[in-house]
């Protein structure tokens, strides 16, 4: 099974940028590639969050996912719905770790490839890691902007 990793310490309180990089509205914002995002359905019960929701990436492909938030461990668990194709599965775990500077936010993500799909598991490891540390790095640069902390915090 391969595992994508990658790792970036934004400056902030945990628990908002928790909140934030969880809220799925905002992530047409965040995720450059996103250009919608729709809630399907929203539970909560306490510390626990469970979410359904769709994704239309830049070329039109659309999809649907869930996510389970644990608000007091700062840990999201999600995995890709349908369709999954080009994976055979794709299961995904954002951790947020309090660090002396902010928030160590470390997303892991297992996979494999679909054998139909015209890439093989190693070439979309390497897509995988790459495209995960530009969008910490995009996500790092809206959470730690003046104009969206000031707009966060109105």
């Amino acid at each position: 099974m391969p595992q994508a990793k990658a790792s970036i310490t934004i400056r902030g309180d945990a628990d908002r940028i928790f909140a934030i990089t969880n809220d799925i509205a905002r992530w047409p914002e965040l995720f450059k590639e996103y250009s919608h995002a729709r809630i399907l359905s929203s539970q909560r019960d306490g510390r626990f969050a469970k979410l359904e929701f769709e994704l239309t990436n830049e070329e039109g492909q659309t999809w649907r996912s869930w996510r389970i938030l644990d608000f007091q461990e700062r840990v999201a668990i999600a995995q890709r719905g349908t369709p999954k194709f080009p994976f055979l599965y794709m299961h995904l775990t954002w951790l947020y770790e309090p660090v002396e500077n902010g928030v160590l936010m470390t997303w892991i993500q297992d996979f494999e490839a679909d054998p139909n799909a015209p890439l093989t598991n190693e070439q979309v490891l390497a897509r995988m890691v790459s495209h995960m540390q530009n969008n910490q790095e995009h996500f790092k640069q809206v959470l730690e902007s003046q104009e969206y902390m000031a707009a966060d915090m109105a």
